[in-house]
């Protein structure tokens, strides 16, 4: 089957109502302008003929009530379709109350976005003929009530279900946490640890089984795309924080089975009021990445000491802002050497320690 269609994707909104804009300073970057962002990106996306949106979780703030229902009635007013899933910031507690909605409220506010009246917190809907998308809930609650990012079995079951019976068609997965690694030893490290599914393995045998080969995810506030035996997964950077940035894709298959998909990358440089929104943005996190900076050296692989620590930590005032921007390719030559060699690391690099700049804009072979 011939297949062509183009959509975008726009993660982690982090949408606030002027009035529910949290005053603590550790809220989400520019959560306080999320609103006029998203409505540069929608008009931006309004003059393209793009088939669907996906938003891969962190719609709100923090799954206030008045945030879900502004956005999804936002999203009742475009032309083209557009599907959810929730985010750990849509979803912070077992409970809805007053302050915020809880986890099986959530299929609620979105019936119109993928989930119908199921009440289900996950889904699969056609996009096309022959093209199919699963949005699945990486959000749950332990016997201490304590959020965590993994699929229950119960869903894992329902998955294998679904990847059974459209095997024959392109299915599109949809995902808040990460499933491969987008940083070093991201699986491991306190820092990145929490950004990735605690049963990514399992979901990854699952998918590679199936012939899986696209994973759209968030969470981590990064552009980044990685290749692990077969899938792609693209995480997309958050609209509220630097570089502000969204995707348009387009898919597309050759008359000899190939199939490419296409992406490119946009940034929202300025809104009203804000004609300095990235170098803002860019200062906010540099202002705020002592304590991170810090967290990462004294950690393993390097457990500085936290004398060194404080001492170096401050010469990566933008280290995480150069992270998010994607195709990063660092050089850290006034940096101890073994730090130095582990931050390099982080760079846009293959194993071979060849540039790799796909982040934002490339054309991937699917399908060979």
């Amino acid at each position: 089957m011939s297949l062509n269609f183009r959509f975008a994707i726009a993660s982690d909104l982090h949408i606030a109502l002027p009035h529910t804009v949290a005053t603590h300073q550790n809220r989400f970057h520019r959560c306080e302008v999320s609103i006029p962002i998203l409505e540069t990106v929608l008009e931006r996306l309004s003059g393209l003929e793009i088939d669907f949106l996906l938003l891969p979780g962190d719609l709100t703030q923090d799954g206030e009530p008045e945030n879900h229902q502004w956005l999804s009635e936002r999203l009742s007013q475009l032309p083209y379709p557009v599907f959810v899933v929730p985010g750990n910031h849509d979803v912070i507690q077992p409970m809805g109350d007053d302050r915020a909605i809880g986890l099986h409220d959530f299929p609620d506010y979105y019936q119109a976005f993928g989930y119908g009246e199921s009440g289900q917190l996950y889904y699969t809907r056609p996009l096309m003929p022959g093209v199919r998308l699963i949005g699945l809930n990486s959000n749950q609650f332990n016997a201490e009530g304590k959020q965590i990012g993994c699929l229950d079995e119960q869903q894992l079951q329902w998955l294998e279900r679904v990847l059974t019976k459209y095997q024959d068609e392109l299915v599109l997965v949809m995902v808040h946490h990460n499933i491969i690694e987008h940083l070093p030893g991201q699986t491991h490290h306190p820092l990145g640890r929490r950004y990735m599914l605690s049963n990514a393995p399992d979901l990854l045998a699952l998918l590679q089984s199936a012939g899986v080969n696209l994973i759209f995810t968030g969470h981590l506030h990064v552009q980044d795309i990685v290749w692990q035996e077969g899938i792609y997964e693209i995480t997309t950077g958050s609209l509220v924080s630097y570089p502000h940035p969204y995707r348009i894709l387009h898919y597309r298959t050759g008359s000899q089975g190939q199939a490419w998909l296409q992406v490119e990358s946009g940034r929202v440089e300025s809104i009203p009021n804000w004609p300095d929104l990235p170098a803002r943005s860019r200062q906010w996190i540099g202002d705020r990445s002592f304590p991170f900076m810090r967290r990462l050296l004294v950690e393993p692989p390097l457990s500085l000491s936290e004398a060194e620590a404080k001492a170096i930590a401050p010469k990566l005032e933008y280290f995480w802002a150069d992270i998010a921007q994607g195709d990063n390719l660092f050089h850290l030559p006034e940096l101890p050497p073994a730090v130095r060699r582990y931050l390099e690391t982080f760079s846009a690099i293959d194993p071979e320690g060849v540039p790799t700049l796909i982040d934002n804009h490339a054309s991937l072979l699917v399908k060979g």
